[in-house]
């Protein structure tokens, strides 16, 4: 079976009712399935002992209280219950279509990333998870919602020593980590499967009040920018694009596209390395002909 694993904002206001509908669901993936919710953020411990969840408060914090996720990781590794692991998002509603395709993947392989797309929908009440819950937000989902981009990666399922002991010093909330998962894993040989078209995740729509400087800060403040620096300066940076393989409602099939995908990236390496070294031979000659900005 499965263990799902994940980490908390504060249990206030509209992220209170999505972290619930978002917790509630994966109990409901499986009624095996453990769940470790990790960090002593407010409400949290109520929630856990409220929906019979296991919690872990004692959490590593950057200079800004923002979580680290390697500790997280590592600790869930040891302490699972199973050896198939699932790091989400607390945002994210899964759906009766996430355990046939954890079994699909299982079938294949033992060693295994699996991700996939989200769709982003606006939720503000708390779901009802009576008959036909499932079936009802789906079609919500795929009519309303907006599916995000290969880049944006809020689901893991890996088996349990992928990332033990090997994760950057990244922290979470901030880009990039989700980027290096899945470049580690298909740098480690492991297959990496892209279930978007089997499993539809559901995104819960929230702001961004919890950074002090909102959006831009989240993006693109200091904390981000040292996550970026992590994936140095672009190498160890993969989407869903360079996946091995596709989960469909027709079986796991082969990606072939993403061998053009490391083609494409390779020759833009190629090109940007002759820009830079054809401006290096160049320079003489443009500088005698005043071919050079002004101010140079």
């Amino acid at each position: 079976m499965l263990t799902f694993f994940s980490t908390p904002k504060p249990f206030l206001g509209h992220i209170d009712v999505i972290q619930r509908n978002a917790l509630q669901s994966w109990k409901r993936v499986h009624p095996e399935a453990e769940i470790i919710l990790f960090g002593d953020d407010p409400g949290a411990a109520e929630v856990c002992a409220e929906l019979n969840i296991r919690h872990e408060p004692e959490v590593k914090r950057n200079e800004h209280g923002t979580k680290y996720l390697r500790p997280i990781f590592d600790r869930a590794a040891e302490l699972a219950r199973y050896n198939l692991l699932c790091y989400i998002n607390c945002d994210i509603v899964l759906l009766d279509d996430f355990l046939p395709a954890l079994n699909s993947m299982l079938r294949l392989r033992k060693d295994f990333l699996m991700v996939g797309q989200r769709w982003d929908l606006d939720v503000r009440e708390p779901l009802s998870f009576g008959s036909g819950w499932q079936t009802r937000l789906r079609d919500l989902a795929l009519s309303q919602g907006k599916q995000r981009p290969p880049q944006w990666i809020d689901y893991f399922a890996f088996s349990r020593d992928l990332y033990r002991n090997k994760l950057p010093p990244f922290v979470i909330g901030r880009p990039g980590w989700d980027n290096w998962l899945i470049w580690y894993a298909r740098h480690a040989g492991f297959i990496v499967a892209d279930a978007t078209p089997a499993v539809v995740a559901v995104h819960q729509n929230h702001d961004y009040s919890y950074h002090p400087q909102g959006e831009a800060g989240v993006w693109h403040g200091a904390e981000a920018q040292k996550n970026y620096a992590l994936l140095e300066n672009g190498r160890c940076f993969a989407t869903m694009q360079n996946a091995t393989h596709r989960l469909t409602n027709r079986g796991i099939r082969r990606n072939y596209r993403h061998y053009l995908v490391i083609l494409q990236r390779r020759m833009r390496g190629v090109f940007d390395r002759f820009w830079f070294f054809s401006l290096d031979v160049t320079r003489p000659l443009r500088h005698a002909l005043g071919l050079r900005k002004r101010g140079n």
